[in-house]
Formats: C-alpha cells, sequence, structure tokens
C-alpha cells in the first residue's frame, strides 16, 4: 500500500487536509500549535472514473478500489531536528513513508495564527527543508565515519558507498536535498534504504483561500514555486483550499458537483493531490474483473505481467503460465469480457509483457 506522509510548519493545514482526504475527524484541527500530538493514519480510497465504469457494466457483488494511506504528522518547527518542539520523534515517523506531502500555507487569514508570523511560503519551504536535511545530516556523518574506516581497509563495496555519501554530504551542506546526489538508481536505492528524508520523492501541497483556487494562485504562490523548482525541477505543487476540501467533503451528488462548479473548478483537490502522488512515484492501475467484484490494483510503470501478478497473490506468480489481457477501452466498447474474447480482443501475454495503465488483466497460473 502507498504510504504519504503528511508535514509542514503547525498550522497551515495538513489535519484539515488530513481529515477532508478521510471525510473523518480523526485529526485536531484547533487553531495552535501541535495540536496533532501522535500521528493520525487513515486509508483512502484512489479516485478513478473507469473502475466506476467497469463496475456498471459488469455489476458484480461488490467494488474493490486501490487505496492510500496517508500519515498526518505533527507540525515541525525551526530546531526540530534538534528536538525542538516535538523534534526527532516526528522525523523518524516521517522516515517510514514511501513520499513525503509538504504543506504550505499561501492563504491569508487574521483569525488563524501562524507559528512564525506573517504568512511567507519560502520561508516556511526553506525551514521545513532545512530540518529535513540537518536530521539526514546526522545520519550520514555517522555512516560516513564507520565507511571510511572499511574503506581504508580496502574493501571495495564500502569505497563505491563513501563516494555516494561524500556526494550527499556536499548537497545537504549546500541546502539541498539527497536526491539530488542520487545519480543512479542503484545510488537512489541506497540512500532510501539509509531512511534519509530528503532522498524521499515529495509533493507540494500549496493551501489557498477558496477566491484563489480556481486560479490555482494565493499569496506567494508563484515565488514558492520559483524556490521549490530551483531544489529540483520536476517538483510539483498541487494548490488546494482545505477549507473549502473539508466542507466538500460533507457533500454528495447533485450538491457536490454544485459546490465544485460555484468555486471554478472540475475536480476535487484531493483527487489531485493523489493523482500527483501516483505520477511522481511512478504509479499506474490495472484492473480484475469478474462476477464477485471489480478490483483495481496498483503497480509500478513498466512492470511485467509477472509482477502484476505478485500484486494480487504470490501463488499467481509462483504458478505464473499466462495473462489474459484486453485495454480497458475495448472493454468499455464491447461491453463484456465474453464478447471481447469473441472479437479477438483478449490477447495472451508472457511473464515479461509490460502491462500498460488500465490493462484488464486474468491471470492463469498452476501451483
Amino acid at each position: 500500500m502507498l504510504r504519504l506522509g503528511i508535514v509542514g510548519l503547525p498550522n497551515v493545514g495538513k489535519s484539515t487536509l488530513f481529515n477532508a482526504l478521510t471525510s473523518s475527524q480523526a485529526a485536531a484541527a484547533e487553531n495552535y500549535p501541535f495540536c496533532t500530538v501522535e500521528p493520525n493514519v487513515g486509508v483512502v480510497e484512489v479516485p478513478d472514473r473507469r473502475l466506476d465504469r467497469l463496475f456498471e457494466i459488469v455489476q458484480p457483488k461488490k467494488k474493490v478500489p486501490a487505496v492510500v494511506e496517508f500519515v498526518d504528522i505533527a507540525g515541525l518547527v525551526k530546531g526540530a531536528s534538534q528536538g525542538e518542539g516535538l523534534g526527532n520523534q516526528f522525523l523518524s515517523y516521517i522516515r517510514e513513508v514511501d513520499a513525503i506531502v509538504h504543506v504550505i500555507r499561501c492563504f491569508e487569514d487574521p483569525d488563524v495564527v501562524h507559528v512564525m508570523g506573517p504568512v511567507d511560503p519560502v520561508r516556511d519551504h526553506d525551514v521545513v527543508t532545512g530540518e529535513l536535511a540537518l536530521a539526514d545530516l546526522a545520519v550520514v556523518e555517522r555512516r560516513l565515519e564507520k565507511t571510511r574506516k572499511t574503506a581504508r581497509a580496502g574493501d571495495k563495496d564500502a569505497q563505491a558507498e563513501l563516494v555516494v555519501l561524500e556526494r550527499v554530504l556536499a548537497e545537504l551542506d549546500a541546502g539541498r536535498g539527497a536526491r539530488e546526489a542520487g545519480e543512479s538508481e542503484e545510488a537512489v536505492t541506497f540512500l532510501r534504504q539509509l531512511g534519509l528524508l530528503t532522498a524521499k520523492p515529495i509533493l507540494y501541497a500549496a493551501n489557498v483561500s477558496e477566491a484563489d483556487l480556481s486560479a490555482a494562485v494565493g499569496a506567494g504562490v508563484p515565488a514558492l514555486r520559483r524556490a521549490v523548482q530551483s531544489h529540483h525541477e520536476e517538483a510539483e505543487i498541487v494548490p488546494f483550499s482545505a477549507k473549502f476540501e473539508a466542507e466538500l467533503a460533507e457533500l454528495a451528488g447533485d450538491e457536490r458537483r454544485e459546490y465544485l462548479a460555484s468555486a471554478g473548478v472540475t475536480e476535487p483537490g484531493l483527487d489531485r493531490l493523489i493523482h500527483a502522488g501516483y505520477h511522481l512515484l511512478g504509479l499506474q492501475t490495472f484492473f480484475t474483473v469478474g462476477e464477485n467484484e471489480v478490483r483495481a490494483w496498483t503497480m509500478h510503470r513498466g512492470g511485467t505481467a509477472f509482477d502484476a501478478a505478485g500484486e494480487i497473490h504470490s501463488d499467481f506468480q509462483r504458478g505464473f503460465i499466462r495473462a489474459e489481457t484486453v485495454a480497458y477501452e475495448e472493454f468499455v466498447r464491447v461491453g463484456s469480457y465474453k464478447t471481447a474474447r469473441e472479437q479477438g480482443l483478449v490477447r495472451s501475454e508472457g511473464r515479461d509483457y509490460v502491462v500498460q495503465d488500465g490493462d484488464i488483466l486474468l491471470f492463469r497460473f498452476n501451483v
């Protein structure tokens, strides 16, 4: 299951976002710092209109969407890496997630205090990024001391590791993240195994006012975009309004659609946030269809039919024979698996077939 950790300074909208994501009041959202003490965890369905359409066509007993786990972590403050605020206790929670959602306040409201005074998204970005980097610096320096000794003794693996660690140290000293030091897939994997916070993929959620929502701007958003992209060019910023999303979560059907239209947006910011997380981590969806259920499954882009089988069950992978495959668009056009087979639209693929987003798969296996 994909796990995303929500981080940011106190009172930027993290807990309000979490409550809207989970359509609950699980996370405290009072107007004072550190109102979230223990991390809140919520499982959220991945919105996918394709799954809804398959359910309408097949009419099975149940529909099972893919899910994402969100972890709402207490607000960080300057000095958190040295134990300020609630300190390292909460930095440790971040190490356990697949990616980070950094919520940054981009709205003015005199009734909602800011722990650092005036609203300044670039400053907030730099404070949190700096604390994550300082926490990583301590980890890297400890590892370097041990690796240097082993490398001097002639260990080839340690010598290769030393090159990567010294490159990471230089990036952290320059105020950048460990992800910039990952020049190869092996280096990136190694850095993530170390649990480095700044090696994790990061998505920025700009919390704007409802009035700024349709234009996707807010207080300091353009400056924030420049600051974020100076760290890594491909970084994505998703504008949303935590207040608007919290109100939207209480509505359904026509009321929900009308409320979206009144704000000048076509889909909830939370949907865009989840989809952006999938894009960030290189994930895609495949489907299984049957009389009992239609289900969405998550896998990495570029994965094979053999990999997809393992997402369902280890027995499917161990006894893999073949995968019968039909594209989502073709299945919807003809209206059933039986008709798709009769029209020659169902292909028999081997274990090395690269699964495409939206593929409908039926696995043949023998254990």
